[in-house]
């Protein structure tokens, strides 16, 4: 069994049991304790639970909802890298579309450069970042804007989205894996995501290492569906292969 899969194990016992302690995990799965404690840490990492003493419980959900100024910090160093990396798919006269993600706003950082390029967006961050550039046109996509996460949600601009055609597409979420595809914890902006992907002639995933082997609550579109994803340097190397053995384009960015 892999990592993720016994993670996901662990996040659908603590879903029906509230908390579970660390030889429950052990004796259910059957693995070590410490594998237990590894696989806690990495949720934990995630933002899915809460370590407690001899065991775990899963986040409220409000808890889940970090804002976007802290999710802007989180492995900025890898979404730096993954950004460096998309910016080289970007050829002038293009139109791309940008999700509301901090690894999105990362890649909109990396655009200043070029001579003439339209950005489509549901990020109000990634606007407000290109919007003084006299290169950049920047269309948001319309929507509901939600506290603490300059993000656009909803399908009030789905008359807008259906209407535009992309040359690309970069898109991030809080999980994926080759079962369920891409996921996001966010039914509104999930709905979103969802109508920005099929607008586009190729679908670029950015995703960090953390985000690999996560299923969250709502899906965003299909593993088949992705065009390339670029992770970091952090990846699982099982993952990885699997991955590739999947047939899913992957690229490492450094």
């Amino acid at each position: 069994m892999f990592p993720f899969e016994r993670q996901n194990k662990i996040i659908h016992l603590l879903d029906q049991n509230n908390k579970i302690t660390v030889p429950e995990l052990s004796r259910i799965l059957d693995v070590s304790i410490s594998t237990i404690r590894n696989d806690l840490s990495a949720l934990e990492e995630s933002g899915m639970i809460k370590k407690v003493h001899g065991g775990a419980v899963l986040l409220k959900s409000e808890e889940k909802f970090t804002n976007f100024n802290d999710r802007i910090i989180r492995n900025i160093e890898e979404k730096e890298a993954i950004a460096k990396e998309a910016a080289t798919l970007v050829k002038n006269n293009q139109t791309i579309i940008l999700d509301a993600s901090s690894t999105a706003l990362a890649l909109a950082k990396e655009l200043h450069g070029f001579s003439r390029l339209t950005v489509i967006t549901s990020g109000l961050y990634t606007a407000i970042e290109l919007k003084d550039n006299p290169n950049i046109s920047v269309i948001l996509t319309g929507g509901i804007v939600t506290t603490n996460s300059f993000t656009l949600e909803g399908i009030l601009g789905a008359n807008l989205i259906e209407n535009i055609h992309a040359d690309l597409c970069f898109m991030s979420a809080k999980g994926f894996t080759m079962e369920e595809g891409l996921t996001d914890f966010n039914i509104y902006e999930t709905e979103l995501k969802r109508l920005l992907a099929k607008r586009t002639n190729k679908l670029v995933a950015l995703l960090d290492h953390t985000k690999m082997g996560v299923i969250s609550t709502a899906s965003i579109t299909t593993a088949e569906n992705i065009d390339l994803l670029i992770t970091d340097n952090k990846i699982n190397k099982a993952l990885y292969k699997k991955f590739q053995d999947a047939g899913l384009p992957v690229k490492i960015a450094e």
